[in-house]
């Protein structure tokens, strides 16, 4: 019973090892902010390892990655966003393109998501 159970853990776990593998780095990374009190939207691209403005928001990008054969769906993003002028973070976290919602800034006034990374 226990050989079962780790050899259907083992089985389980290597598709994920492998995806995680199949994962490319992009130089950048693309993204949108919307301004929910006025309906102004601004896209902006984000270099890896810098900080950009995003309106009242400062928005730093760790990484960005993306499967190989899809880079443009299924980006994901290491971003950490805070208040222009404050010092503890609002957000930090992966943000997905293809699910916005699953890990998304909460911020009263502002939202920003990652639309695709920057792949050259």
């Amino acid at each position: 019973m226990i050989r079962a159970f780790v050899l259907a853990c083992l089985i389980w776990s290597v598709p994920a090892a492998f995806a995680q593998e199949r994962a490319v780095s992009g130089t950048g990374a693309i993204l949108r902010g919307l301004d929910k009190v006025n309906g102004e939207t601004v896209d902006v691209e984000v270099m890896s390892g810098a900080t950009e403005i995003v309106f009242g928001l400062d928005v730093s990008l760790a990484d960005c990655r993306y499967p190989p054969d899809n880079p443009t769906g299924n980006a994901y993003a290491y971003l950490a966003i805070w208040n222009r002028g404050e010092a503890g973070a609002v957000f930090e976290g992966w943000m997905i393109a293809a699910s916005p919602a699953l890990n998304a800034l909460d911020h009263s006034r502002y939202d920003v998501w990652v639309l695709r990374c920057i792949t050259s």
